[in-house]
């Protein structure tokens, strides 16, 4: 009862500061919500980081919160700032080339045969963390470049959450004897899943419609279109939480994290946002 207390607070509370910071602070092409995707990608990271390291695959968590904002922050430089992309992009090599070169200054010697069996382990670990979730996430500081930013990053927000929230509801109210059909998450039922696909393409079709500057131009095309973005969105929210629990059981976590009350740590609470941001972009591009 505490947990489903502290998830509804976290929802009411938390869903309109993120509201907010979307609509009230759209300067420099939404920095402020960039800058929060950046932090959110650094501190996801460094979850993941503990996660790999549990199973052997070690990474240092300063280094995994650094790596976790590369690509977030070079997106920022460039949508925020009009930073050259070539500069931009050379963090994310640098990135890469201490991870590579790392071991050189790292690797100390305590007997005549250094032992080099983790280094590949390293390797893998530091390049996962360069990617999940900030390679995923910066796609959010991308949707800021479109002509309707807002609109969009609010309908992109709101088809996650409300995906996640309705799910939970209808899950627990219809799915007692439904559950079980993803292995790799037992408690999650078919019925949590139809409530989430109906709010995504819920919130897809109002929003064309209430904001239809922002979801033109076939007027006859519109509510496909919007129906199959809510679709086909649902379906990676879905995804998003399933390959994060997936992580979790190899790892032996039951919570990504602590920071969250109700919910775990951050990876819990956008997993499913970080795998459907690319995916809502380019959908959004090619239907809008």
């Amino acid at each position: 009862m505490k947990k489903t207390v502290q998830r509804l607070l976290i929802f009411f509370t938390g869903l309109p500061v993120a509201a907010a910071l979307i609509v009230f602070l759209p300067q420099y092409n939404h920095l402020a919500l960039n800058i929060a995707v950046i932090a959110f990608s650094s501190m996801g990271a460094v979850e993941f980081a503990l996660m790999l390291k549990s199973k052997g695959f070690p990474v240092y968590i300063v280094e995994a919160a650094v790596l976790g904002s590369l690509s977030p922050l070079s997106a920022t430089l460039i949508v925020s700032f009009d930073t050259n992309s070539q500069v931009t992009q050379s963090l994310f090599i640098i990135g890469a080339s201490w991870v590579l070169v790392s071991e050189i200054f790292l690797r100390k010697s305590k007997a005549s045969s250094p032992d080099f069996s983790t280094v590949l382990s390293r390797l893998s670990a530091a390049f996962s963390v360069m990617i999940y979730p900030g390679l995923l996430l910066s796609w959010i500081v991308t949707m800021s470049t479109l002509s309707y930013s807002t609109i969009v990053i609010l309908t992109f927000i709101l088809t996650v959450t409300t995906n996640d929230s309705l799910a939970w509801v209808t899950g627990m109210l219809f799915g007692k004897n439904n559950k079980g059909i993803f292995f790799v998450s037992p408690n999650k039922s078919i019925a949590g899943y139809v409530g989430g696909m109906i709010a995504s393409i819920g919130v897809c079709v109002g929003m064309a419609y209430a904001c239809p500057d922002a979801f033109v131009p076939d007027q006859t095309a519109k509510l496909p279109s919007a129906i199959l973005l809510g679709f086909f969105s649902g379906i990676t929210v879905i995804l998003g939480d399933l390959a994060e629990s997936a992580i979790k059981r190899s790892s032996g976590f039951k919570d990504s994290g602590r920071l969250i009350p109700g919910r775990g740590g951050v990876l819990d609470s956008t997993d499913s946002v970080a795998l459907t941001a690319p995916l809502f972009y380019v959908l959004y591009r090619f239907f809008f």
